[in-house]
């Protein structure tokens, strides 16, 4: 059954480079990344990891810890992590995954029923700190995924969540937000000293309040 926005994410234990996890315990009380990965030494994905490994400083930053996975055993795993290590200029400094019997992928519903049993093996869950999953991406493997893009998202998302504001179309950190429509007009300037606009009665905008 495909995991929706809101669903809680579903826990369990399993095998990574850091040792045995239990995934809720891990995430603790912070948000939590979750990217998957077919396999092993394939050559999007290598560069995929490189490069959360070298964004480790701006995930911790947003108090976000990250973990991959892939269908691979541990060993596999470290064999890679020096190939990765090698060619992207970086230290692979978060866990990876261990998943041979495709428990989690099953489980979080990563593989798709009608391609190969490992290639659609490669989705995006951030998790929230009530353990809710709040965004869900899937790619196709031969696309790079964008981990600015997401790190703009937990941006979003963590405004929201502390501040009752969305974020518009194409919106980076520092411009405007959306007042969300929970919050009267007569209202707003009592939460958002810094100031706003009323574009229209259902769309009103404010300073970045966390600024």
């Amino acid at each position: 059954m495909a995991i929706r926005l809101g669903d809680e994410a579903p826990n369990f234990t399993a095998d990574t480079t850091e040792g045995k996890i239990d995934f809720h315990q891990w995430l603790g009380d912070g948000w939590g990344v979750l990217f998957s990965h077919p396999k092993d030494y394939t050559p999007v994905c290598t560069t995929e990891l490189g490069r959360v490994a070298n964004l480790k400083q701006e995930f911790e930053k947003r108090k976000v810890k990250v973990i991959a996975l892939s269908v691979d055993s541990v060993d596999d795993h470290n064999g890679w992590i020096s190939d990765i290590n090698e060619t992207q200029g970086c230290t692979v400094n978060y866990p990876i995954i261990a998943d041979p019997d495709k428990k989690v992928a099953q489980l979080y519903d990563m593989i798709h029923p009608n391609a190969l049993d490992n290639l659609t093996v490669r989705s995006v869950f951030i998790i929230g700190p009530d353990k809710k999953v709040k965004l869900t991406l899937t790619y196709p493997a031969s696309t790079g995924r964008n981990f600015d893009e997401l790190l703009r998202v937990i941006d979003s998302l963590q405004l929201t969540a502390n501040y009752q504001v969305a974020t518009p179309v194409d919106w980076k950190h520092g411009e405007d937000c959306v007042v969300v429509p929970a919050i009267k007009t007569e209202d707003i300037p009592a939460k958002f000293p810094k100031g706003h606009k009323v574009i229209k009665p259902y769309l009103r905008t404010t300073p970045q309040p966390n600024l």
